[in-house]
């Protein structure tokens, strides 16, 4: 069964079909580049939403509020409506790997999640408008090795924060950089190597294929695409976005 939006992919408005039980990688950033998250309540905030919008229950975010993380992601919100194997929120953008799991999951998954947190940083912050570019974006994850490399992809852009350049020129301390992803709270990252996080209950791993037997393989992975530059990539044929801090 197949449900059909419009969305946008990079600059080119056109049709894009989502499939129940296909892959996809979706992402946004703010409207003229300005920040979507500006202080550690923003990016928790948004990591809620992700679990509290996904559902076919409704959700009053005030009544949550002041939530232990372990109740907050224990509550019930109705059947699933995706499957959220990874995400990945950067100061100005955000990166999913979402599959569809019923008709029009994403999409209405995707219209919650944004006008929820639109309308909260709107409030805090005391502006008006539109806060993200445009409607989402996303690129099938059709072929396999399109589908493991998003893995690595999505789950090391927080080193752009520490080391912009680092995929054009390869990495210039790689201990520095596992480090930093190992403090990273914003991302999925901690769930694939650590046990015990109640942000890990956003994500349902089983809906997605076994690339990896465990911690250290999937670990192992994300290290080696350190080592590659963009030229790794190209390998892959992968349309990647060129979504970066600033630009």
């Amino acid at each position: 069964m197949e449900s059909r939006v419009v969305c946008y992919n990079n600059k080119m408005e056109r049709k894009f079909i989502f499939s129940i039980d296909e892959f996809y990688h979706v992402y946004n950033r703010g409207i003229e580049k300005r920040k979507i998250f500006v202080k550690p309540a923003d990016y928790e905030r948004f990591i809620k939403l992700l679990y509290l919008c996904n559902g076919t229950e409704p959700i009053v975010t005030k009544l949550v509020q002041g939530l232990p993380p372990d109740d907050l992601f224990s509550l019930k919100v109705g059947n699933k409506i995706v499957d959220i194997g990874a995400y990945c929120l950067m100061p100005n953008h955000f990166h999913l790997l979402l599959k569809e799991r019923v008709e029009n999951g994403i999409s209405i998954f995707m219209l919650k999640l944004l006008t929820g947190y639109s309308m909260y940083f709107n409030k805090k912050y005391k502006r008006t408008g539109q806060l993200f570019e445009g409607t989402f974006k996303a690129n099938h994850l059709g072929d396999d090795n399109y589908l493991k490399y998003m893995y690595a992809y999505i789950h090391l852009n927080p080193i752009k924060l520490i080391d912009s350049k680092w995929k054009e020129r390869g990495i210039n301390n790689a201990k520095k950089a596992k480090s930093y992803l190992l403090i990273y709270k914003y991302s999925s990252y901690l769930d694939y190597i650590t046990a015990g996080r109640a942000e890990g209950r956003i994500l349902n791993k089983r809906a997605f294929p076994e690339y990896f037997s465990g911690k250290k393989e999937f670990k192992d992975f994300t290290d080696d695409w350190l080592n590659y530059k963009d030229e790794g990539e190209e390998v892959l044929n992968i349309p990647t976005p060129r979504i970066t801090l600033g630009k």
